[in-house]
Parts: structure tokens; C-alpha cells; sequence
């Protein structure tokens, strides 16, 4: 009994915080919120006693943000400006939205006051309709004017009116042609080519990766990269991967000879006493122990080892003056390594994490052509950085 008490007692106490909540948006003008907090609560039992609170506070809400919502529409009206037409748009739209939210809960009952709650709705759809059109003439003329100019960013302020006219009222007139149109003069055109200054040739299908920007995984919606010019685009900035250094080293195999030594456990063993007698249990049983012993490894070890480092840099250049925008020095490293050996002995005086070494043979080395490449896997990744970090135009 004492449980059931303490558990009503808890949702008792959930309940008044949800309608001191609740109240507090209430009190705040954040009366949408109350709503969404009121309806959410009124979803389940909406008729025991302990919901009435909600059915009064949602009342309130609806009316106070219906009045404001109307109030701001007369004035927005008022002032006649067509840069608030989207807003008048949204108005009507959230007028509608807080009706339909409220209609699957109806009715609403009162108790004290023996009445249903008063929800005064109203059919706005004369009004979305009319505002949407005043809207779609409005963002179509300002785009169409936007794109008058030879202003890229007009350009793109054109898009994405047309975008959200787009949404609002698909397939208006010419409005996906103009997208079209004010996405390909709106965006920044960038010539991505490399220069090698090194003496060693780079490998064609580095060079083809590294220009691959498919790849790269970069999602800038007004910037596009080229490793090919294509007729009739006037290219804004070039970027230019200009291999400085190419250094390879020497092909290695560096041997060391080491003895390891280890206490292992090699089965169990009678306890025996400092009189060499067995040592008994409680029980009359012979004690037995871990038998412990010393093992010993004479290890060859041989490690294969190539590296390389290719040293580059990025070269920003606006193109329209020939003008170097800024330069970013890069360095990546490839290393190959691979390290195997054999043993005398027991092979358990070696730590576990070496038995790996005693299962692998020596490899053939890659070639010079085949290390600038995995280089580039490393070189890729840093000029991935470099153009998230680092935009053409800010």
C-alpha cells in the first residue's frame, strides 16, 4: 500500500510540473509552445480530472495566439510592403496548423463549468491561397530583377528565392529554367590542374585521383572544380598542386639478434614443504601449485623498411587578375614496413604479442611508382582539408 502511495504521489508531482510548465509559457507569450505542451498531454485521457488544468490553458492559448497572429496580419497589411508577404504567408499558415492540431482532441470538456472549451476556427484557405500567389508574383519579379545583373552573389540570392518559390508552389511558371540558370552564373568556377617540379615522374593515376574531386566527398553548393576546362565557362580562381619534392628512400632490412626470457607456467606440481614432505589441505588432500619454470629465445628479428615524402603546395589564384590568393605547403609521408623472425628455443620467452612476428616471411619491396602513389592517399586527404578550411571567396 505504502508503494502505491509513494507511486501516485510521483505522478502527481509530474503532473504539476508539466502545468507549471505549461503556465509559464503561457505567461512568457510563447503561446505555441503551451500548446504543443497542452495538446501533447491531452492525448491520452483527456477526460480524467487530473487533465483539466490543460483543456484551460490550451483554451487560453489558442485564443491569445489567434488574436496576435490576427493583429499581425492587419498591420503587416497596413504597410503594404511586399518583402512581408512571405511573412503574411506564414501567418495564415500557422493559423491553420494550430486549428488542425487542436480538432482531433474535440471536444473538450469542462467539468466545473458544465460547457465544452471554446475553440473559435476559422477557414483560412481563401487567404493561404491568396497570400502564396501575392508571394509567388513577388519572389518571381525579385529574382528575375535579381538576375538582371552580372552579380554573383544577386545570382544566388536569386536561387534561392526561386527554391522556396519552388516549394511553395511547384512548377510556377519558368522557375526551374531560372534555377537552372542562376546556379550556373551564381556559382564560382575553379581550374584544378598540377605542376610537377620535381625530377621523378608522377604517377598518371595519382595525378587522375588527386583531380578526381568526386571523391573528395565536398559539399559546397556554389563551388565547382574542374580538372578539364569546358567551353563556355569563364573560370574564376584556379587551383594549382604543385609537386615540389619527391624523396625515396632507400630499401632497407635491419637486423637485430635478442635473447628473451620469461617464467611460464608449464602444468602443476605437488606442494612440498622446507623438509621435502607434501603439504596437505584441510581436507587431507595434497596441495597443488602452479609448476613455474625459466624459458629462454634466441630471436632474429628482421625489419623491411622504404619510405617516402612527397612536398607539395597549393597554389590559390584568382584568375580574373592572375593573382596568387594564398598558398598552403603540404608534406605526406608514406612508409612501408614489414618486420618478421625466426627463433631458437622456446618460442613462449617471447611476449604474446610478438608470436605474429614468427608466422610472416620477408616481402618483395614496392617499386618507386607504387610509394608515390600510396603517398598520395595521405596527400589527398590534406588537400581535403585544405578546401574545407580554406574557401575560394569568403
Amino acid at each position: 500500500m505504502k508503494k502505491i502511495t509513494l507511486l501516485l504521489s510521483f505522478f502527481v508531482l509530474i503532473s504539476s510540473c508539466g502545468v507549471k510548465q505549461t503556465q509559464n509559457l503561457l505567461s512568457s507569450g510563447n503561446y505555441d509552445q503551451a500548446i504543443e505542451n497542452a495538446v501533447s498531454n491531452l492525448q491520452t485521457n483527456k477526460d480524467k480530472k487530473g487533465k483539466q488544468d490543460y483543456i484551460y490553458l490550451v483554451e487560453e492559448a489558442f485564443a491569445k495566439a489567434k488574436e496576435r497572429d490576427l493583429n499581425t496580419i492587419n498591420l503587416l497589411a497596413k504597410d503594404a510592403n511586399p518583402a512581408q508577404l512571405e511573412k503574411t504567408y506564414n501567418t495564415y499558415l500557422q493559423l491553420n496548423s494550430r486549428q488542425e492540431k487542436i480538432k482531433p482532441l474535440l471536444p473538450l470538456k469542462l467539468i466545473k463549468e458544465g460547457r465544452n472549451a471554446i475553440f473559435p476556427f476559422d477557414n483560412y484557405n481563401d487567404q493561404i491561397i491568396n497570400s502564396k500567389n501575392a508571394l509567388s508574383i513577388y519572389l518571381y519579379a525579385n529574382a528575375k530583377k535579381l538576375m538582371v545583373t552580372s552579380d554573383k552573389m544577386n545570382f544566388r540570392k536569386a536561387y534561392d528565392d526561386l527554391d522556396y518559390l519552388n516549394q511553395i508552389n511547384p512548377n510556377y511558371k519558368d522557375v526551374l529554367r531560372l534555377m537552372d540558370d542562376a546556379k550556373f552564373k551564381g556559382s564560382d568556377y575553379v581550374s584544378v590542374y598540377t605542376k610537377n617540379e620535381t625530377n621523378m615522374i608522377i604517377p598518371v593515376r595519382l595525378q587522375n585521383d588527386l583531380l578526381d574531386f568526386s571523391t573528395y566527398g565536398l559539399n559546397d553548393k556554389w563551388t565547382v572544380y574542374h580538372s578539364n576546362k569546358q567551353k563556355g565557362i569563364s573560370y574564376d580562381y584556379g587551383m594549382m598542386i604543385n609537386f615540389r619534392e619527391i624523396y625515396i628512400s632507400p630499401e632497407q632490412i635491419k637486423e637485430r639478434e635478442f635473447v628473451k626470457e620469461r617464467i611460464i607456467k608449464d602444468g602443476v606440481k605437488k606442494l612440498i614443504d622446507a623438509n621435502g614432505k607434501e603439504v596437505l589441505d584441510e581436507k587431507g588432500k595434497v596441495v597443488m601449485v602452479d609448476d613455474l619454470r625459466t624459458v629462454t629465445a634466441q630471436i632474429y628479428e628482421f625489419r623491411q623498411f622504404k619510405s617516402c615524402q612527397i612536398t607539395a603546395k597549393i597554389d590559390y589564384i584568382n584568375l580574373k587578375n592572375n593573382q596568387l590568393l594564398q598558398s598552403f605547403p603540404i608534406t605526406s609521408e608514406f612508409i612501408f614496413e614489414n618486420i618478421y623472425a625466426n627463433y631458437k628455443g622456446d618460442r613462449r620467452a617471447s611476449d604474446d604479442n610478438y608470436y605474429s612476428y614468427f608466422d610472416r616471411k620477408p616481402v618483395g619491396f614496392p617499386n618507386s611508382e607504387q610509394m608515390v602513389y600510396d603517398t598520395g592517399e595521405d596527400l589527398k586527404a590534406k588537400i581535403k582539408d585544405i578546401i574545407s578550411q580554406n574557401k575560394f571567396r569568403n
